[in-house]
């Protein structure tokens, strides 16, 4: 039998190398600017075009490389971090497999210029799907510039698979918050279509939080700083009040190098239990500074994912840090047994300053004498004696009543309580009676000829509001209410993008903003029956749909907007609705084109007929 297993050509290996490390263009911006830091950089620059398809380059001032070590850089496992398996176990830097660029060559055209701080000419390469098309010397500034064209060139079914560009440009900045967060000693740059979207100066990591989240984020942060034998905590958690409905705001560092655990997130979650409602996130951005030679980094293609040796005291401390920077900063209730809270001011006394006590006395008063006017600031008496006519005024209007006495007692009506019909009454038919009920105040109970009919009221609202908001988007004739005063609402640079796009459809529906800059929306009009106090939550559901929902290309703007704006205003289960209402969503659910499912596809009411009710009875 001939031998069938051979070595794959390295253009091949290369491919399949990139299958791991380069999923998307995120995925390479991620690479690209942690090699930018591991060449000791105090300054880089990212440049996307059409959300990193067409281009994206990295230039930083770093130290550079000579013109072999940038030929050998392309090579698959060509690395400088390590030099022994020992060296695994003390990584200090964020790439050390040696893959990336490799793998980048291998899928792209890659131009690489890089000069070292001693070199007079630095060196260009040019190559595409790893064949080197040239290297020549050239004049470029200190430091690397690598630019990255038409990714997934030679694969186009990887690049079908790429998300819409506004999915993609959230995934890169999505990477450039990670890399920029980690590192704030290092200013930033980042250009998107000839725009800049940010400039993150060096600064201290408060301040690098602030920029990159918006100047409101400030008065939101409390500081966490612990440090024990085994694990060092800095950093900041959100203010409970300030939780979000997304985890967009949630950041875990370890030795300056972002990860993903949700038993660390568990850690947080619970430090904040009882402090934040059900179902909303905190924030953090929190950096764990352990011993290298405690975690396994190389787990993961990505490396956003490690193992620890020790998670369980990893968690005790660090749940008990955050609980108790909340209670150091007044965040969380404390209790002190020590304190006597009889000895209390008052909320209604604290800020009052107290006054001398006045006694005031009437000399004149005399108990036994009838009918003497009282004098002002004395102390009468708090029964006095009233003239019999006054008493006799009580009585007005009992007198007579026609020609009755008002001894007869049989006309004097007794205040009670509203009398409820009976639910079988002998001489009224169920006609003339309301025809649905509510059970439990989730379900709608109506009849029908041939049995009855149970409405799950969210999702029934659901869908009418779904066709409605579809409506006004489509035909643009939405009515708004105006507000009193302007509603200003702070959000992120990534989330202000997501409003920008959805600004037309949303001023579809009713919504009227006076200013869309910077992190600040202003809205001035919402739509009908849409409460003022409800808008912050609506707009941060809408952004969490759009980012969780990751649309492919028949992705509808409108109908995810109409489909989020629905869930958030729909009547809630648990909300108890009187008779006119009931019968008002029974007949608008079946006034709906698709009455019978949710704008989710989920199902809105079921029958139930009679001859199954009378199977039961059998």
């Amino acid at each position: 039998m001939a031998d069938i297993i051979q070595l794959l050509p390295d253009h091949v290996a290369n491919q399949i190398a990139a299958g791991e490390v380069v999923q998307r263009p995120a995925s390479v911006v991620k690479e690209l600017l942690e090699n930018a830091i591991d060449a000791k950089s105090s300054s880089i620059k990212l440049i996307v075009k059409d959300s990193g398809k067409t281009l994206i380059q990295v230039i930083d001032n770093g130290v550079g490389m000579s013109p072999t070590d940038a030929r050998l850089s392309f090579e698959r496992h060509a690395t400088s971090k390590i030099r022994s398996a020992e060296d695994l176990f003390s990584i200090n830097t964020k790439g050390f497999r040696g893959e990336a660029l490799a793998s980048i060559a291998a899928i792209a055209h890659v131009e690489l210029k890089t000069k070292m701080e001693d070199e007079e000419l630095g060196t260009q390469i040019d190559i595409e799907g790893s064949e080197v098309k040239s290297q020549d010397v050239v004049v470029t500034p200190k430091g690397t510039s690598i630019a990255v064209k038409h990714l997934f060139f030679n694969i186009p079914a990887r690049r079908n698979f790429l998300k819409s560009n506004t999915v993609e440009l959230r995934h890169i900045i999505d990477e450039f918050h990670r890399v920029a967060l980690a590192h704030p000693d290092i200013a930033f740059t980042m250009h998107q279509n000839g725009s800049e979207t940010f400039n993150l100066p060096q600064s201290n990591y408060r301040q690098r939080v602030v920029n990159i989240f918006g100047g409101k984020t400030n008065e939101k942060l409390v500081p966490v700083d612990e440090e024990t034998e085994v694990l060092k905590i800095s950093g900041f958690v959100g203010k409970p009040e300030f939780a979000r409905k997304t985890r967009t705001e949630q950041f875990f560092f370890v030795n300056d190098r972002f990860i993903k655990s949700a038993y660390l997130n568990h850690a947080v979650n619970s430090a904040f239990e009882g402090l934040i409602k059900e179902g909303s996130h905190p924030s953090y951005f929190l950096k764990l500074t352990v011993d290298p030679k405690t975690i396994d980094i190389n787990i993961h293609p990505t490396k956003t994912e490690i193992k620890f040796d020790d998670e369980h005291t990893l968690y005790a401390i660090l749940r008990s840090s955050i609980k108790h920077s909340l209670g150091q900063f007044n965040i969380a209730p404390v209790l002190d047994f020590d304190r006597d809270q009889n000895l209390d001011t008052p909320y209604g006394y604290k800020e009052k300053s107290a006054t001398n006590p006045v006694v005031e006395v009437d000399r004149s008063f005399n108990p036994f004498q009838e009918d003497t006017p009282q004098k002002s600031g004395g102390f009468a008496p708090s029964h006095r004696k009233v003239p019999a006519a006054q008493w006799e005024s009580l009585y007005v209007g009992l007198e007579s009543r026609g020609t009755k006495s008002i001894r007869d007692f049989s006309e004097v009506e007794f205040e009670s309580e509203s009398k409820s019909e009976e639910l079988f009454s002998e001489d009224t038919s169920l006609d003339d009676k309301k025809t649905t009920y509510q059970l439990h105040n989730k379900y709608i109970i109506s009849t029908i000829k041939s049995g009855i009919l149970v409405i799950d009221q969210h999702r029934a609202h659901q869908r009418i509001l779904y066709e409605r908001f579809l409506k006004h988007t489509t035909i643009k004739e939405a009515v708004s209410q105006q507000l009193l005063f302007p509603l200003q609402l702070q959000f992120s640079t990534t989330e202000m993008e997501v409003i920008k796009q959805l600004q037309p459809d949303l001023e579809h529906t009713g919504f009227v903003f006076s200013q869309v800059e910077d992190t600040t929306v202003e809205i001035t009009g919402v739509p009908i029956n849409v409460p003022e106090s409800e808008v912050s939550i609506i707009l941060e559901q809408l952004i969490s749909d759009v980012e969780q929902e990751v649309p492919d290309s028949s992705f509808s703007a409108t109908d995810l907007l109409a489909k989020s704006l629905s869930k958030s205003l729909a009547i809630k289960r648990g909300q108890t609705l009187d008779g006119m209402e009931q019968e008002h969503l029974v007949n608008s659910l079946f006034a709906c084109k698709e009455p019978t499912v949710s704008p989710n596809q989920k199902t809105t009411f079921i029958t139930m007929r009679v001859d199954d009710i009378d199977k039961k009875f059998m």
